[in-house]
């Protein structure tokens, strides 16, 4: 292969004693000339290579014709409507929908028509206690900054001037009145390089200007809250505050907003738990919490005295991880077992009502509604199933159909199994494998391994359109639930954090040798996935065990780990991975695993097709192109070292349907193309 030049401009810093030098921090410009012609030149060697994958078109159209049907979300009432979201199939984005009583539906909201290229989509979507009042928010090109627009919902119609400069917020009304959301001060000059810091929280009150919006908190305080959320119970009666310094641990806050002038309660003030408020029955509030409960209980307290010590046990901690949520007078607690789940349904006098048989073995999501609510509704899914939805009636526990798809691929073709497998500790860590059945154990089956194993995030079964398209191809698609994950609770979050994130990547490799000791695969065939905090584990995997991969596919990836803190909110991940600022100690760990640093001249590294947006401003793009840089001055053999740059794109969500089918396509061809596959091994049939 042959390259576009990247040239070596170092920065060389001294820290702790130890000299680092930085050729590439130059990439970290995303506004300057320079990194916009490396960009662009880059594309054009990997687009040259994808287009001359044979069977690129034929995947394409595959995607295409598996993704063709209609796609309806679960209706909810605002005022006199029941609102639901709607994708005819391929469209971009998924249009919102109302009806009246049995009138016909109409169009409600529409992202389709944002902009030209449906690179702007819909974030949240919030009405008022009448639901007169819509106000919902966008996203531009992917990025994680929004607008918020305000709507007359009944001739939806704008009606004041666009909030702007809003980052990782909901919206939450105050009745009629106006509603309280959160955002940063934006930074000057580049979005993508700069490091963004208090998080604060506002009330906007509906007819005035964006700049006399209400500072609610976050001013002034003695440590910076990078992550502050604000909401109102269900009554209008308090407005919970929560607010977090990284992505787990949270102080909690309560105010009386029925009564002028009322002061801010403290429930919580260190960071040492998960803690949220679920519901409210008057001045008796409901907590869900980890507080020495590390998978999770509910607890009641009154809100005259909320601290700790008044707590009373509602639902126990079990070994099980709860996650639980309220609708139509009921609290249903969601339980992970095994990363399966399992719901159990209680009154609010803490009566176990029932356990809700679910329709299969999988993950669920739903239950949760008004207290007004007479009906609720829930999803489930699978690795092979896709998702439906269903009407759940929680006086008896019952439930229809709801919804069902209509989708061209026979999930009763496939099969989904789970393995445990021991990792280099000796922890066992539990893997569900998806494949068709009947499949040769052989070690020749191309193989996908996707992981992500970090801030508490459970990989639960899905149903993802392009992993059917490559299990149609005899793919093996396996996801192993690494530590750091929320799988099974706090303490499996904990040992893949900071100085034991080793336990991650030794899991992720682990689940490697056991799908190749057990002939699934074979190093030749196999290929490892993730995204984000995922891509680091790709990253490190292939930089670690080089042999162990034949491609390597890490998207959007946090891949240099001694300046990932100084971009954008990146600060606020201090929990899982530390800084290289922190000690000595801490910046040997780092520096001894960040991919970045760890790309060594004269080894042959697996086929890589690095994917990133150029508008990521989450994980900014610079990461990949860092590592990309890094991996192409020292890459030697035959194996190919790419990078894929989505113009116009962020971090993944609210992507247009055309560029996501596009992307997997060319994912799947240069994986299959690598593994020396000449033709698709399972070429779709003509109609």
């Amino acid at each position: 292969m042959k390259y576009p030049k990247t040239i070596k401009n170092p920065i060389i810093e001294n820290i702790f004693g130890t000299t680092v030098i930085d050729n590439y921090r130059w990439l970290e410009d995303d506004k300057s000339t320079e990194t916009e012609a490396w960009v662009k030149a880059q594309n054009k060697v990997t687009f040259l290579y994808l287009s001359k994958i044979p069977y690129r078109e034929e995947l394409k159209n595959r995607l295409s014709e598996l993704w063709n049907y209609e796609k309806v979300g679960t209706p909810f009432i605002e005022g006199d409507y029941t609102y639901f979201s709607k994708n005819d199939g391929l469209q971009n984005q998924s249009v919102i929908y109302r009806k009246k009583g049995d009138a016909e539906a109409e169009v409600f909201l529409d992202p389709n028509t944002f902009s030209e290229d449906a690179t702007t989509s819909l974030g949240s979507l919030s009405f008022s206690e009448d639901g007169k009042t819509a106000a919902y928010s966008i996203s531009e090109g992917g990025s994680d900054w929004r607008k918020i627009i305000i709507l007359d919902a009944e001739s939806k119609t704008i009606q004041e001037d666009t909030l702007v400069d809003i980052k990782f917020s909901g919206i939450s009304w105050y009745k009629n009145e106006g509603f309280y959301y959160s955002s940063y001060d934006k930074p000057k000059g580049s979005e993508l390089s700069a490091k963004t810091d208090q998080h604060k929280l506002y009330y906007h009150k509906l007819g005035t200007s964006q700049k006399d919006d209400i500072l609610i908190f976050g001013e002034k305080t003695s440590e910076k809250y990078r992550y502050v959320f604000g909401y109102l119970t269900e009554d209008y009666k308090y407005l919970v505050i929560s607010a977090q310094i990284s992505t787990s641990g949270n102080k909690l806050f309560i105010k009386d907003v029925s009564k002028p002038n009322s002061k801010l309660i403290t429930i919580l003030d260190d960071l040492k738990s998960d803690t949220r408020v679920i519901d409210n029955r008057g001045s008796k509030l409901y907590l869900a919490t980890n507080l020495n409960a590390p998978n999770q209980k509910v607890v009641s307290v009154d809100a005259a005295n909320p601290t700790p010590e008044n707590w009373k046990d509602f639902i126990l901690e079990t070994e099980n991880v709860l996650s639980p949520s309220t609708g139509a007078g009921f609290i249903f607690a969601t339980y992970m077992v095994d990363a399966v789940s399992k719901v159990l349904q209680y009154d609010f006098e803490g009566n176990l009502l029932r356990e809700v048989k679910l329709p299969g073995v999988g993950s669920v999501g739903g239950f949760g509604g008004k207290t007004t609510a007479k009906e609720l509704y829930f999803s489930f899914t699978n690795y092979k199933t896709p998702a439906s939805s269903f009407k759940f009636n929680p006086t008896n526990g019952t439930y229809t159909t709801y919804w069902k798809p209509s989708i061209a691929f026979n999930s009763d073709a496939f099969e989904s199994k789970q393995v445990f497998y021991t990792s280099k500790d000796g922890t066992k860590i539990p893997m569900i494998i998806t494949h068709k059945k009947g499949v040769k154990l052989d070690g020749k089956n191309p193989t996908i391994l996707y992981g992500y194993g970090g801030f508490n995030v459970s990989l639960t079964p899905t149903f993802s359109i392009a992993n059917a398209v490559w299990m149609e191809q005899g793919g093996v698609y396996a996801v192993p639930n690494l530590r750091g994950g929320g799988e099974f609770g706090k303490k499996w979050h904990d040992a893949g954090t900071q100085l034991k994130k080793q336990n991650v990547f030794d899991d992720f490799i682990a689940a490697a040798e056991y799908l190749i000791a057990e002939k699934y695969t074979s190093s030749k065939f196999l290929a490892i996935q993730g995204g984000s905090n995922g891509g680091l584990l790709v990253g490190t995997t292939m930089t670690q065990r080089p042999d162990l991969m034949k491609v390597a596919l890490p998207a959007v990836g946090v891949l240099d780990m001694l300046r990932y803190h100084t971009f954008t909110a990146g600060a606020g991940w201090v929990y899982d991975y530390g800084t290289a600022e922190d000690s000595k100690e801490m910046f040997d760990y780092l520096k001894g695993y960040s991919p970045v640093h760890n790309v060594k001249a004269g080894v042959k590294h697996a086929a890589t097709l690095i994917t990133t947006g150029d508008h990521d401003d989450r994980v900014v793009p610079a990461h990949s192109f860092k590592f990309a840089a890094e991996l192409q001055n020292k890459q030697c053999g035959e194996n190919p070292t790419l990078i894929r740059i989505e113009t116009n794109a962020g971090h993944g969500a609210g992507t247009p349907v055309t560029k996501t089918i596009a992307q997997y396509a060319d994912i799947f061809g240069f994986t299959l193309f690598n593994m020396g596959f000449d033709q698709l091994p399972n070429p779709p049939k003509a109609k």
